[in-house]
């Protein structure tokens, strides 16, 4: 077997006019294989196999398999191979399907992401287009499990973006979302663009939802559904999507509340997003100013109203936290769990119990102001509850001694009395009054003489 450097070596000799016999000579190997080799018959770096090939009777069961289904895992086509009698490991079939080329392109899985993107053309406030992104490792003490959901909407003609901190991706927070994002946006544009989540269409057939519908006919705006595997078709909002994950959220401080993070993604969307150079027909310029040209709509006074509803735990001072700020509940519900619902663009807040009993009305302050609204009432009656509860002597040491008490004294001699009284032996057993007098002295005398002696 020549290797490659051989091989154009001898390829190089033979074009200075040596012959065959001198090529071997100087390169040591035998003619045969030096005919071979300038013949092409020889492959350089591959030795020609001794012996018959054991995978070649396999080989057209193996390339039809895989035709059927190009994904089909090795591992399962191996199984069918073993009761076919094929013995060999696996890393061989893995190694014979790489080098035999045997695994065919999926051509439906090509078309999805390997086909040629088209450039489609935004008009200036045409298109608004929507996703969520799910960020994972959210802080612990946000109280949001595993992840975090951000709603992203972004202007598909400027780039311009804005986005929502939510704790999930029901339609109250996505209703909630959209008119916060619309509001940073500026307005409204001819349509919204989404991909088929549930709710806002049927994910099968691509229709709107009614309830859905309701909210579109608030906000004045059409729905646009993109087909079925076709992300590329919102490309301008997946790629903020892969910016606010890359560059905002993995360098989001581990002790930033909720209302923090909401405000430090609104900062980074200005500053970074808004920032950005664009190319136009009147030259570059910034996001911003592009902006600034697309003819939006404005969004309507009110929020579409829906009620958005979220768990809580209410702390022992009976103060439930919500959005950065704290909110009394009577104190019976202290360390219980409470829901705190509100409508989207609301003045109050409702607090109620799992079973659904509203207990606590209140006005909503400013996200984030860190502030504490209490009802009169429930400022009495958590006074009066704890100082009924409170003990007003000293707390026992870990190391105190504490003996049996006369009440402990009085119940133990009670058991014993009743012990004696049923035991069997003492029923059966009279007192006497007959009494023995040993004499000592015959021990004593024994005693002095066997110290005599």
């Amino acid at each position: 077997m020549l290797t490659w450097e051989d091989d154009l070596e001898v390829h190089a000799l033979r074009k200075r006019g040596l012959t065959i016999s001198a090529i071997a000579r100087h390169t040591g190997f035998d003619r045969k294989t030096i005919r071979k080799y300038l013949a092409g018959d020889g492959e350089p770096g591959v030795r020609a196999r001794s012996g018959p090939d054991p995978f070649e009777p396999f080989v057209d069961y193996v390339t039809a398999r895989l035709i059927e289904d190009p994904h089909l895992w090795a591992r399962t086509l191996f199984d069918e191979l073993e009761e076919l009698g094929f013995g060999l490991s696996y890393q061989s079939l893995t190694r014979n399907i790489r080098a035999r080329d045997l695994r065919p392109v999926c051509q439906a899985c090509r078309t999805a992401t390997q086909r040629p993107n088209a450039v489609i053309p935004h008009a200036p406030g045409e298109e608004t287009q929507w996703d969520w992104l799910e960020l994972p490792n959210p802080p612990e003490f946000w109280g949001w499990g595993k992840t975090a959901h951000l709603l992203v909407g972004s202007l598909a003609h400027s780039g311009k973006w804005r986005a929502a901190l939510a704790p999930a991706e029901d339609q109250p927070h996505l209703v909630a979302g959209l008119d916060r994002v619309t509001r940073g946006l500026g307005g409204c544009t001819r349509v919204w663009r989404f991909d088929r989540m549930a709710t806002v269409c049927d994910p099968g057939s691509g229709r709107v939802t009614t309830s859905f519908a309701g909210v579109a006919k608030h906000y004045g705006v059409s729905v646009a559904i993109c087909p079925p595997r076709r992300g590329n078709r919102k490309g301008v909002v997946e790629k903020v999507n892969h910016t606010a994950a890359q560059r905002w959220w993995r360098t989001l401080a581990d002790e930033a509340t909720v209302e923090q993070a909401q405000v430090s993604v609104d900062r980074f969307a200005q500053v970074r997003g808004d920032t950005r150079l664009r190319a136009t027909a009147d030259g570059r310029s910034s996001v911003a100013v592009v902006a600034k040209t697309e003819p939006l709509t404005p969004a309507p006074v009110m929020a579409y109203p829906v009620i958005v509803a979220e768990t809580r735990t209410a702390s022992r001072q009976a103060l439930v936290s919500y959005r950065g700020n704290r909110y009394s509940v009577p104190p019976e519900l202290a360390a219980a769990q409470v829901v705190v619902s509100h409508p989207v663009g609301g003045q109050f807040c409702e607090i109620a119990t799992v079973s659904g009993i509203v207990v606590a009305r209140h006005r909503l302050a400013a996200d984030g102001l860190g502030i504490m609204v209490r009802d009169s009432g429930h400022v009495i009656a958590l006074d009066s509850a704890a100082i009924a509860t409170a003990t007003t002597g000293r707390p026992h040491r870990r190391k105190e001694r504490i003996p049996p008490g006369p009440a402990a004294k009085a119940a133990a001699a009670q058991l014993l009395q009743q012990r004696d009284s049923s035991s069997p032996v003492n029923q059966s057993c009279t007192p006497s009054t007959d009494s023995t007098v040993i004499d000592l002295s015959a021990y004593e005398r024994a005693a002095q003489n066997r110290t005599i002696q």
